[in-house]
Parts: C-alpha cells; sequence; structure tokens
C-alpha cells in the first residue's frame, strides 16, 4: 500500500468557499472553516513508515480574532490509538460578527494507524449559515477518494475548473490534513519536519500546500500545554475545483506571510496547530490556542485467558 507522502491544512473552506473577497468570506465563513481543519492549515507530514506512532490525546479550544477583535471559537478533540485514530472539530462565529454574519460547522474524520502513518477512512463536514446548510462526506482508501458528495449539491458553474479522477488520488482530506505525522526516531521539533508539501481534496476544491521552516518558538496556553512550537511558513496552490477569478483565490495564492506554529500531541510523533496566522486587508487573522490538553495514554494490553 502506498499512502501520500504529506499532507496539510488551512481553514480548508476558507480556501474553498469565498464569494465576495477574502475580507467578507473570513467573516461568513469562520466556523466552516475552523470545523473542516481548524484553520487556514498547512502542508503536514502524514508520514513513511517508522517509528510506532504510540497513543495520544487532544482536547483543544480556539479563539479567532481579527485586527485583535474577537470573531470566532472553536474546539479540537484528536484520539490516537496504536491501530486507529479520531479527529473532531467544532466552531462558530462570536463577538460583533456574530450579529450580522453569524456561521457554525463542523468537521471529524477517522482512519487507521498503518505502519505509523495516519490512513483517513472518512470525512464529514457540514456548515450552517443564516442563507444556507451544507455537508460534505467522503470515503477515503489509501489515499484515494472513493466516494464524494456534497448536499445540496452545488449548481454547475462553468468558470470553476473541473476536478479529474487524477487529482482526487494521492491526496488528504483537510481534517487529517492538519495532523503533521513525523516518521523516524529523530526529535519531532526539528526545522526538517517543516520542510513538506502535500496534495489535499475539500470534497469540492483540489489544492497544494507546502510548508517551510521559518523559527522556533515557546508557547502558554491559558490551560494546557508550555513548550517549543515549530513555526512553518505556507504556501498555497489552487489546482482544481475553483473558479481562477475569484479574488480569495489569487490573494492567498499570492501570500508568502501566511504562518502556522506545531506542537506536539503526547505520547506520539504527531504535531499540530497551536496558532496560525494570515495577513488580510482588514489586518492580521490569528487562530489560536486557549486551552491545549495533551497526554500520552497507555498501550492497550491484549487480553488472556
Amino acid at each position: 500500500m502506498t499512502t501520500p507522502r504529506m499532507m496539510s491544512s488551512r481553514p480548508a473552506g476558507f480556501f474553498q468557499r469565498a464569494p465576495g473577497g477574502l475580507c467578507r468570506s473570513f467573516g461568513k465563513s469562520f466556523g466552516k472553516s475552523f470545523g473542516l481543519s481548524l484553520a487556514l492549515s498547512a502542508v503536514l507530514l502524514s508520514g513513511a513508515p517508522g517509528s510506532a506512532l504510540a497513543q495520544g490525546r487532544l482536547e483543544a479550544r480556539y479563539e479567532a480574532t481579527l485586527s485583535g477583535v474577537p470573531v470566532g471559537k472553536g474546539g479540537w478533540n484528536i484520539e490516537i490509538s496504536d491501530d486507529s485514530f479520531s479527529a473532531a472539530a467544532s466552531g462558530g462565529t462570536s463577538g460583533l460578527l456574530n450579529s450580522f454574519s453569524g456561521g457554525s460547522g463542523t468537521g471529524a474524520s477517522q482512519g487507521r494507524v498503518v505502519a505509523g502513518a495516519l490512513v483517513s477512512t472518512n470525512y464529514q463536514a457540514s456548515t450552517t449559515s443564516s442563507k444556507k446548510k451544507e455537508s460534505i462526506r467522503m470515503v477515503l482508501s489509501s489515499g484515494t477518494i472513493k466516494e464524494f458528495a456534497i448536499e445540496p449539491e452545488p449548481p454547475v458553474d462553468a468558470d470553476r475548473l473541473p476536478v479529474t479522477d487524477a487529482h482526487r488520488r494521492g491526496v488528504y482530506d483537510p481534517m487529517t490534513g492538519s495532523m503533521l505525522r513525523v516518521p523516524g526516531t529523530a526529535d519531532p521539533m526539528s526545522p526538517e519536519s517543516c520542510r513538506v508539501s502535500a496534495g489535499i481534496f475539500d470534497g469540492r476544491m483540489r489544492y497544494d500546500l507546502k510548508l517551510d521552516f521559518k523559527r522556533m518558538e515557546t508557547v502558554k496556553a491559558e490551560k494546557g500545554y508550555h513548550g517549543p512550537v515549530l513555526v512553518c511558513a505556507v504556501y498555497f496552490t489552487p489546482v482544481a475545483g475553483y473558479i481562477p477569478d475569484r479574488p480569495v483565490i489569487k490573494y492567498l495564492a499570492a501570500q508568502r506571510n501566511i504562518e502556522i506554529a506545531f506542537a506536539p500531541i503526547a505520547g506520539t510523533r504527531v504535531l499540530v496547530p497551536f496558532w496560525m496566522k494570515i495577513p488580510t486587508p482588514l489586518g492580521p487573522a490569528l487562530l489560536e490556542a486557549t486551552h491545549f490538553i495533551t497526554s500520552a495514554t497507555p498501550p492497550r494490553v491484549a487480553k488472556t485467558q
């Protein structure tokens, strides 16, 4: 079995749908974006076969701000065992933004742990705004999209670049992609962990994400984690399933100042976003963990008679 070399995350939804421009889309799709992948994610390494993944869990809460003004909140729970994993996120607008552009979203992925790599088998996401509801479902096998559906089915847009079968091979879903699996036995909090890239399919759009090392920092959550984070640059390249003339697509593809900071899940070689920063025409957008509680879990012991 072959698996894609790596994967990523942004808010996936943030990239894929922003019909009115970057500023308007940030507010209207925050809940969707958070649920789909937590934030304009990064390119994450799913990892080649290596040392055992071990077991751990994460309970995290995040707050989104725009120019320092709170605009959204969300949560992310991850469970990793010796042979399976699950991740679930939810989020929504808050504060002043909620009074005129409310929205919420959820996202989840499940899969197997194969030779130390996270291999997604199912992905679901749903978004709700004042104007509509939408759900996305995907079934994956070894990095290939076997089934996918969007409900209600979106109208055909002649300007949207088509997604082919080839585009749906060798990819990750946005949720699994936001978990950076570092293979080998070296320190996962090293610059090499950032130097990866991968293909993502979120049910509508196929894009590539590339990471590059920038620096190390120390962070302290209001509750939980206090320690180093690996800060990576994020570069977004649309491939298919998008409308080339959309201003938000052009803006994000041209950006060279998007950053994401990764922190470790205890007991594993998996890193996940602690914060992400995106420059916008209205000022810096920031998604940052306020609670980041992670713990190693003991391995399961086989029952004997």
